[in-house]
């Protein structure tokens, strides 16, 4: 059991250091908003590159974040009914949860992505408006993200039942990254 709370322990590391890079990306995303709206009111200039920037960029954030989102238990859930059972239970709920709803929607997010993925970087496809960006690295995002969520699952179901059999914390009682 051990090992297995090591590999949890690296996936929370890693969904941490994810979204520690993407945190910087909100910045760029209104770097480049502000740039381009200045640039169009002073000069009349604008670029569609700069707007679908922003849209990866956004993509990339909630794409990428969402494995940090789940670790830390930030996702949407239904506290309203949950809170009403005694730890254990909530536990329990949360596994099954995680197994049986997102765990398979992740699994074929990731599946049906890949091939369009694939497709898109192949061909090198650009967006349909003038000045627009190559859509691959957008469409990357979609598998990488649903990845990183999948693999986040796997560490919250196991950190579940750990917790159950009394080898581990409670896992919704502590978060690695609440110390910085």
């Amino acid at each position: 059991m051990r090992a297995v709370l090591g590999l949890c322990n690296a996936i929370d590391a890693m969904n941490t250091q994810v979204a520690r890079g993407v945190k910087w990306l909100v910045l760029i995303s209104v770097l480049i908003a502000a740039t381009n709206a200045i640039m169009r009111k002073l000069f009349s200039i604008s670029s569609n590159a700069y707007l679908e920037a922003q849209w990866y960029l956004f993509s990339a954030v909630f794409l990428l974040g969402a494995g940090f989102t789940l670790l830390r238990g930030e996702h949407v859930k239904i506290d309203i009914l949950i809170g009403r059972f005694s730890r254990r239970t909530q536990a329990v709920i949360e596994m099954l949860g995680t197994a049986v709803f997102l765990m398979p929607f992740c699994v074929i997010s990731v599946w049906l992505s890949l091939s369009p993925v694939l497709a898109k970087i192949a061909s090198g496809e650009v967006s349909q408006n003038e000045g627009g960006l190559p859509l691959w690295p957008a469409w990357s995002l979609i598998p990488i993200g649903f990845g990183l969520l999948a693999l986040q699952g796997v560490s919250e179901i196991v950190k579940r039942i750990a917790f159950l059999a009394g080898r581990a914390p409670d896992p919704a009682g502590r978060h690695p990254t609440d110390q910085g």
